[in-house]
């Protein structure tokens, strides 16, 4: 069995010093769909970190996260609003000491204006809660390039299974073939039955329909892949023959416990979910605490004044203006509105009953996928005597020269024990490998201890 040093090194290891783009790789070699463009475990791993739709689609939601904060911070700066105003008044109007009076006049003025409305408290839990939505954002996007990786591995072993499965089957159809002809030299000889015939016939030609259903699946692998990766999927894809071997990213002999402690350490959409919790924090101090803060009101104006009555028009003079306040709002959205605080409330607690949830789903996921894995190591050995019985089975079936009725059935049924036993094989070996990067997955290393961390 191959270790972690060894294909791994070929495949996985690779994925750390290949973050670049495919620069000449297979989606550039030939415009032809009818050639088969061929991958490897390595560009699978690059490809799907780098051009997955999934992962852009999380880059984008870090970047509007982002750009979120910082207009949180933002609210704590003045805003400027430069501008000139024209006013004229024609009729009666009424003074302060209350006299009415007929006064045609005008004004106008040019300046700008430094103006700050911070409401302290909303601003500072605010901009605390954006924070913590980028640091889940970020956490989102590194578990969806997690899950991309885990998802384009195990569709490139799905190809080379069903690539595989092509070929047991064309080989299939081969042994079957010749078989046929044989038996039917037999019964032209007159040392054979014609019934055999027709029997090695039929089975010639079921294995040619299963060759047929091979390739449709391969075709659907291939195109499931594709569209994982980001590419043409009107493609003809294939995996590079030879890696369809047993992997060992993780010891089947590893300790639950161990595995368990390092998915709740590492997995993203723990700290994903505490960045969530944080934030909805955040967000119920803001209702409870934040009204307590005053609102800060401030206007300085610099600029120039002048008008007169009637139509005349004195001289433009310089005119400052400046103003300051603190208010407080009471009832809704302020202090003592009850319904916000326990909005607040309620909005933390199902954050913290969210991340329990997932880290109840991150333990469940551990404890499966290592199952699977052992169990699927256990499978692969037992497939693989299987595959050398049936082997041996058909030589032994096959070095009896006879044509006697039960010697046809023999070599017939020792012609689909060790199709069966090729299929099995490689259907373990892929379910084992895939189980490999699942596990990965669930414990959150995919990725991260090969240096293409976060």
């Amino acid at each position: 069995m191959i270790t972690a040093k060894g294909l791994v090194g070929v495949g996985l290891l690779i994925f750390a010093v290949l973050a670049g783009p495919l620069g000449a790789g297979a989606a550039e070699t030939n415009l032809n769909p009818a050639v088969s463009l061929e991958l490897d475990l390595a560009t699978v791993l690059r490809l799907a970190g780098a051009q997955n739709l999934d992962v852009q689609i999380a880059t984008e939601k870090l970047a509007e996260a982002r750009a979120n904060h910082e207009a949180a911070l933002l609210q704590f700066f003045p805003w400027l609003a430069p501008g000139v105003a024209y006013r004229r008044h024609d009729g009666r109007i009424q003074d302060v000491g209350g006299t009415i009076f007929d006064a045609n006049k005008q004004v106008y003025t040019a300046g700008g204006a430094l103006t700050a409305q911070v409401e302290l408290g909303e601003a500072f839990f605010k901009a605390r809660a954006a924070k913590q939505l980028v640091a889940a954002a970020e956490s989102g996007r590194e578990s969806q390039r997690q899950e991309s990786l885990h998802t384009a591995a195990a569709g490139y072993f799905d190809l080379l299974k069903a690539q595989a499965a092509v070929g047991v089957a064309r080989e299939a159809v081969r042994i079957a073939v010749d078989y046929a002809d044989q038996v039917r030299r037999a019964v032209g000889a007159g040392i054979a039955f014609k019934g055999d015939a027709l029997r090695a016939q039929v089975q010639a030609e079921r294995n040619q329909l299963v060759l047929r259903q091979a390739e449709e699946q391969q075709v659907a692998a291939a195109a499931r892949l594709a569209q994982t990766l980001h590419l043409d999927a009107t493609r003809t894809w294939s995996g590079r023959e030879g890696e369809l071997v047993p992997l060992e990213l993780t010891n089947t002999n590893a300790a639950l416990a161990e595995l368990v402690g390092q998915a709740l350490a590492q997995r993203p959409e723990l700290q994903q979910g505490a960045a969530f919790v944080r934030a909805a924090r955040s967000g119920r101090d803001g209702a409870t605490y934040g009204p307590w803060v005053p609102a800060v009101g401030a206007q300085v104006f610099w600029g120039g004044l002048g008008g007169g009555k009637d139509g005349s028009a004195r001289g433009f003079a310089a005119t400052e203006d400046y103003q300051l306040g603190l208010t407080w709002r009471i009832g809704p959205g302020g202090l003592f509105d009850r319904s916000r605080i326990a909005a607040g409330e309620a909005r933390l607690a199902g954050a913290r009953l969210n991340t329990e949830k997932i880290h109840d789903d991150v333990v469940r996921q551990v404890v499966e996928t290592l199952n699977r894995m052992r169990s699927l190591a256990d499978q692969v050995g037992t497939a693989r005597r299987a595959l050398a019985t049936a082997e041996e089975s058909l030589k032994l079936a096959r070095e009896r020269k006879e044509f006697a009725v039960g010697v046809v059935l023999e070599n017939i049924q020792a012609e689909q024990e060790l199709t069966r036993a090729r299929q099995d094989y490689l259907a373990a070996i892929g379910e084992f490998n895939k189980a490999q990067f699942a596990l990965q997955r669930a414990t959150g290393g995919i990725g991260v201890e090969t240096g293409g961390g976060k």
